[in-house]
């Protein structure tokens, strides 16, 4: 599976669009059922606006009804961890448990938590109690 997950985010990376930084990054993220999602860092001249290859594949999986994450994989050269945003987008949809890969476009890798990335993560129970997990939009 970790050879799709390259594929995916390499195919991800070589759509990146980085016109100011040059620093081109493509993410894979694999769901609980199996299902994996790409994505690519979007640049943008106002610099803030400008979105990570980690939520980009995430926003693609949720918007296509997933919700939690297995695996992440992300590729840039050199291999790169995700940034403090991407952690926390990441800490949204997963657990301490969830496996981080970081490669570099020939596949060499390092794999971690994302408990050792970011850990003492501020989680959704620390802010608002849960009633149920969103779903769809009610029918009108």
């Amino acid at each position: 599976m970790t050879e799709k997950l390259h594929a995916v985010a390499l195919a991800a990376r070589n759509r990146a669009y980085a016109p100011y930084s040059n620093f081109y990054v493509g993410a894979a993220v694999e769901m609980e059922d199996g299902t994996i999602f790409g994505g690519c860092n979007v640049e943008n001249i106002a610099y803030p606006q400008s979105i990570c290859a980690e939520r980009t594949a995430i926003v693609n999986a949720v918007s296509a009804g997933h919700r939690r994450l297995r695996r992440v994989y992300v590729i840039a050269e050199p291999a790169a961890a995700p940034c403090g945003g991407c952690r926390s987008v990441i800490a949204e949809f997963s657990t301490a448990d969830t496996e981080v890969i970081m490669a570099n476009p020939e596949g060499q890798s390092y794999r971690m938590t994302l408990g050792a990335l970011l850990p003492h993560a501020f989680e959704r129970h620390e802010t608002v109690p849960v009633v149920q997990e969103s779903g769809p939009p009610p029918e009108r």
